[in-house]
């Protein structure tokens, strides 16, 4: 950290990401020379990052700091927190990675897809006390959407910052409780600075229980007379336990479609945490022998995803998987912030080619969201008891309303920091500033480009798909300063050139005016500039005649 941003005796906190929207969290806890990581996650690209598969935090600050760095440590295996560790691997030299139980299961799963990346995967458990020279890291278990979730607690000589991870209170849970106890005391030996998930800081009251979501699906199951087939998120292990809970209570097998969705259930029966009767998963892809009330199938795409298994059932693309009378479909998601548009054009589809759907509502609860309402987070902030806070994980207003939850609860309001990615927050035992920026920006991944892929090319891509491509093609001969034949011009994308031939004569025309001035006797011919000049003059011909603006590509050949 540099000394003009932060002072010897205070603590650094900062996130990479995750601040003012819900996804590729990474948060930063720096005292002297030690840097400790708490998840490495990714976000998934909306429809304006055009041929986007993923976008992760900058990690420049962490390449010129690789030194500081002592380990990451994980809060839970949700793609949004482990999603990004196999780009943070190949860039930065990690010296451990901490996991636990699912999480370090479904990263060893990833990594194995990675095989070039190097990895130092560490597994922790709830009582370890993991120590370096001035830092020293604990956890705390938390009820989520998937197990083997944690709060992660930071030791400095400064003081206690905890993070939350991601969290609810369910006091009727369908797996491990949440250690209240130890929350508690963590809060009566002292809390600095508390960061806490601002996820469902707008839902009032209580998230609701597992339980009455398990409770639902099998009644909702028993009650379907035809195939189920089910998507959720192919991280929440728990409601693919319920989901397979139902079906074996209803006499149904399960088909598995979508890649991620084997491969978590695989990593969760491995570890023990999908439990099924032998036979009741269907490995062949033929289910024709089976009747309707027979078949429930558990796929991918709750959210929309154009390629996601759920998605090509709806619009009949599905090589295996087609649509037929009877046929009810539930989606046990919800929608994360972005998606709901892509969510409605597969429902919408879905209903169109017959299929009763079924989503989250007030008559149907067959979701529970794994973040906590604000009964939650007003409980885990008196637990807590922290004397400065900082709303993590979520969108500006989830952040300010967490900020106003906090001050219900006692917290002092200039104690309180809603924070940007890159903001530094320097406490001590004597104050609390934010103490400057942090370098921090968008990096896109598109295969296996780790941010080749910049702002201008999805803005070129942008136009390609919104006005087309236009290309002139010249052929000329420079030694006798003339065009060897009539200019080409291809189109894709933005005209029909049987309908417009008048407009492509135009087009030709000032083409050829444009390169005859720099084909001129003593003229220096410059291709450079005869190719921006050419683009310039038939965009602004464009514009004026059609309000499109394709992108204009000049090709110049030389004879």
């Amino acid at each position: 950290m540099p000394d003009s941003l932060i002072k010897n005796n205070e603590v650094g906190v900062f996130a990479l990401g995750g601040l003012g929207e819900v996804g590729k969290n990474m948060y930063c806890v720096e005292y002297r020379d030690e840097l400790i990581i708490v998840d490495s996650g990714l976000l998934f690209p909306d429809e304006n990052l055009m041929g986007i598969d993923y976008v992760i935090p900058d990690y420049q600050y962490l390449i010129e700091n690789q030194s500081k760095i002592r380990a990451v440590f994980i809060s839970h295996g949700h793609e949004d927190h482990i999603g990004g560790i196999p780009f943070l691997s190949r860039l930065v030299r990690i010296p451990a990675i901490y996991a636990s139980g699912l999480s370090y299961g479904l990263i060893r799963a990833k990594m194995e897809e990675h095989s070039g990346t190097p990895i130092n995967l560490q597994e922790y458990h709830e009582s370890d006390i993991i120590r370096f020279k001035y830092l020293s890291v604990s956890f705390f278990r938390t009820n989520h959407s998937i197990p083997d979730s944690f709060g992660i607690k930071i030791s400095t000589p400064e003081g206690v910052i905890v993070h939350t991870g991601d969290f609810k209170f369910d006091f009727s849970p369908t797996s491990t409780d949440s250690n209240y106890a130890k929350m508690a005391r963590i809060g009566e030996e002292g809390v600095l600075c508390l960061l806490s998930d601002s996820t469902n800081a707008e839902l009032d009251g209580f998230s609701l229980s597992e339980k009455v979501v398990s409770e639902n699906i099998r009644e909702l199951f028993a009650t379907i007379s035809g195939r189920i087939i089910i998507s959720t998120f192919a991280s929440n292990v728990h409601r693919i336990q319920q989901i397979v809970e139902a079906s074996v209570a209803t006499n149904r097998k399960i088909a598995v479609f979508g890649r991620s969705m084997e491969k978590n259930i695989d990593v969760g029966m491995r570890l023990g945490y999908v439990k099924a009767p032998h036979g009741s998963f269907l490995y062949s892809r033929n289910t024709n022998y089976l009747k309707q009330k027979e078949l429930t199938i558990l796929c991918t795409g709750s959210q929309g995803e154009p390629l996601a298994a759920l998605t090509r059932i709806a619009n009949g693309t599905h090589r295996q998987i087609s649509l037929i009378p009877g046929d009810t479909v539930i989606l046990s998601s919800s929608p994360i912030p972005g998606n709901q548009e892509s969510i409605n054009k597969t429902v919408n589809m879905l209903y169109k080619n017959g299929a009763t759907v079924i989503t989250q509502s007030p008559f149907a609860d067959v979701h529970s969201s794994g973040h906590g309402g604000q009964n939650e987070l007003k409980l885990m902030l008196k637990l807590m008891k922290p004397k400065y806070f900082m709303p993590i994980h979520g969108e500006y207003r989830m952040q300010l309303m967490h900020a106003r939850l906090a001050e219900e609860t006692g917290v002092i309001k200039a104690n309180i920091f809603i924070m940007e990615n890159g903001d530094l927050l320097a406490v001590s035992k004597i104050g609390a500033r934010i103490a400057g920026k942090v370098p921090v920006s968008d990096v896109y991944v598109d295969g296996s480009a780790i941010g080749e892929i910049g702002s201008q090319v999805i803005k070129d891509r942008r136009e390609l798909a919104e006005d087309g491509l236009l290309s002139i093609i010249l052929s000329l001969a420079l030694e006798r300063r003339e065009v060897v034949c009539h200019p080409s011009i291809v189109s894709q994308g933005f005209l029909f050139m049987k309908d417009e031939s008048q407009m492509i004569k135009e087009l030709q025309s000032l083409a050829l005016d444009v390169t005859d001035k720099y084909l001129a006797p003593g003229k220096k011919i410059n291709i450079n500039v005869l190719k921006t000049d050419l683009s310039r003059t038939l965009s602004r011909y464009i514009q004026q005649k059609t309000d499109r603006e394709p992108m204009i590509m000049p090709v110049i050949m030389i004879t």
